[in-house]
């Protein structure tokens, strides 16, 4: 059930329409203003505009990590099956 939403971002106040779950719609408010917070202390950057766009960048590259070492992760899981499974087909046949 879609429903209206109003969340805090950065000081922000958001209102938004979202079927999922409040609490869940909170905790990504509350990510975000510390993403902000954090670009705030590490940049000089004052606009809004500008902090919020660099922001996003940090999100982002933090997401692309997670993909690529997901992504490893699969290959090597898969690696390690395979050679798992060659050992276990050698096995039977002695």
């Amino acid at each position: 059930m879609i429903r209206s939403l109003t969340v805090k971002v950065a000081g922000q106040t958001l209102t938004l329409k979202t079927d999922a779950d409040p609490t869940y719609v909170e905790s990504l408010a509350r990510f975000v203003t510390a993403k902000i917070d954090e670009a705030k202390k590490s940049t000089r950057t004052v606009a809004t505009q500008n902090l919020v766009l660099l922001t996003a960048l940090n999100i982002a590259d933090d997401l692309f990590q997670q993909r690529r070492e997901e992504s490893l992760l699969r290959k090597n899981v898969q690696a390690r099956s395979k050679r798992i499974l060659e050992l276990l087909d050698k096995e039977d046949k002695l």
